[in-house]
């Protein structure tokens, strides 16, 4: 677990820039998965100042790294798992709602899990990947957004059924 939490720290030293040319963010995230799992997903993402081309102006992309802490099961029966993940994140504004852009929002990253065997499910292995897929709601300086989120090893190792969530989560840059 150590080890894990070095390498996030060193991938952040190596994504940042100085600060003059970046924005900082974070995300808190509720989290509700298959049956009765429900965690938290604390996140500090990373906007770095793009030179996209003109083709690509509307894209945002960024870098979110989190910590999630979820729970399955009863009060006073229960499992919990410890998670830290990193991905790097597309939006791409489709419509605009109350003068405010509506985007769609996509990543895959990675995913270490604490336990291997959670909510009933044997997932395999430590390390999974972090599929998100959702619609984010960007006020002036902050998000609003629902997603869904799956992380499995990608058929690695069997078995692999997968972990699925929603989250409602809100967003602001610091």
């Amino acid at each position: 677990m150590i080890r894990a939490i070095v390498f996030l720290l060193s991938l952040l030293t190596v994504v940042t820039a100085p600060v003059y040319a970046q924005q900082h963010g974070y995300a808190v995230h509720y989290i509700h998965g298959e049956g009765s799992v429900d965690g938290i997903k604390l996140a500090y993402q990373y906007h770095p100042k793009l030179d996209l081309p003109q083709a690509w102006r509307h894209f945002d992309v960024h870098f979110e790294s989190s910590i999630n802490f979820w729970r399955y099961g009863e009060e006073n029966h229960h499992d919990g798992n410890f998670v830290l993940a990193v991905s790097p994140v597309i939006r791409y504004p489709f419509t605009t709602f109350n003068g405010h852009p509506v985007a769609v929002e996509l990543g895959i990253g990675l995913a270490l899990l604490d336990d291997t065997l959670f909510a009933g499910k044997d997932v395999s292995t430590h390390y999974q990947f972090e599929d998100r897929l959702g619609l984010v709601y960007q006020m002036d300086d902050a998000n609003v957004a629902i997603r869904y989120m799956h992380y499995s090893n990608a058929g690695f190792k069997s078995p692999n059924p997968g972990l699925d969530f929603l989250s409602l989560s809100y967003s602001a840059y610091f």
